[in-house]
């Protein structure tokens, strides 16, 4: 890759020399960041807010929005939960049980948003209280001893790596694979960009978006249950709270235009990976938990920047066109 090309990939992605100080720093003040049981530990643990960001992003890209997702995150928590604790509920039916409950959260939101045309800030921030107390309706006390078929999905390996981490890397796969490689990503950046415009090209401008919400909210259950299985308990007050803000974060400093209309997979990944290094590193120093919140916040704003310098940046770096050779004139 030539000087200019990666110039100009850094300013499509200024995360990544962030992200690369961020490690060096880290293991400066520390000696451990970089091991591999840390950097394992955070891909573990940045796995549920990737499984959720990337439907979270698609969905933004298509011009909508999505703030329930951590409350949707508890009641799959405690939907799985329940099934294990109190039946004995195999692995698979403790998942599909998640899945239906998320589906169900994410149906109502693509109903009133889609269908009806509300405001999705105004509906989801509606749902993110129903459904945080509709969690705590249904397991007012906290939920422990789970069957051993459920502990497996949030605690088996594959190949060395956690079965969390496979999950991640499965969503990401097939997701990227439908933004660039499918007339349905096509579509999601075309509803984002102008939705007349799209309607008049013959682009399902509602069930698209529809799908996308009832995609989100399964995921978000289905984060919900495998953190539940990590754990191996639930509490339903606390399971996902404020899970939200930080999918809203990393899906905006990977790039993603709130706007709708633009964004990638890759900066998304980039922002959970941000996200993961971040509240690792600020452990491993003993920082408090607050001011990692502090931290996060901060992150979100310094993402409004990068948001708005990386396009100048680009277009700076960009190859400028020849200019016109002069046409000679006749004798």
């Amino acid at each position: 890759m030539s000087t200019p090309q990666s110039v100009r990939q850094l300013a499509r992605y200024p995360l990544i020399p962030v992200i690369i100080v961020m490690a060096i720093a880290f293991e400066a003040s520390t000696g451990s960041f970089v091991g591999q049981q840390n950097l394992l530990g955070i891909a573990t643990d940045s796995a549920t807010l990737a499984i959720v960001a990337v439907p979270t992003a698609m969905l933004v890209i298509s011009g909508y929005l999505d703030l329930s997702v951590g409350s949707t995150y508890a009641l799959g928590a405690v939907a799985a939960g329940w099934l294990a604790s109190e039946h004995n509920g195999s692995m698979l039916g403790c998942v599909l049980l998640a899945l239906l409950a998320g589906v169900a959260v994410g149906a109502v939101n693509g109903l009133l948003c889609c269908g009806l045309g509300l405001s999705p800030f105004i509906v989801t921030l509606g749902t993110l209280t129903a459904v945080r107390g509709i969690a705590q309706q249904l397991a007012p006390l906290p939920q422990t001893g789970f069957s051993e078929s459920f502990a497996w999905l949030g605690g088996s390996k594959v190949a060395g790596l956690p079965s969390p981490v496979i999950i991640a890397i499965l969503v990401v796969l097939v997701a990227g694979f439908v933004l660039v490689a499918t007339p349905l990503g096509r579509h999601i950046y075309a509803i984002g960009v102008s939705r007349e415009a799209a309607y008049l090209s013959g682009v399902r401008v509602r069930m698209v978006p529809f799908g996308l919400f009832l995609l989100t909210g399964a995921l978000a259950a289905l984060a919900g249950a495998i953190k539940a299985s990590v754990l191996g308990a639930v509490q339903s007050g606390t399971a996902g709270l404020g899970f939200e803000l930080a999918v809203l974060t990393a899906v905006l400093v990977g790039g993603v235009a709130l706007a709708g209309g633009s964004g990638s997979l890759v900066g998304v990944v980039l922002g959970v990976a941000f996200l993961g290094i971040l509240q690792n590193g600020l452990t491993l120093l003993g920082v408090p938990t607050f001011w990692q919140q502090v931290a996060q916040g901060v992150a979100l704003i310094v993402a409004a920047g990068l948001a708005y310098l990386s396009p100048r940046l680009e277009a700076m770096t960009a190859p400028r066109p020849e200019a016109p050779k002069p046409v000679p004139v006749p004798a």
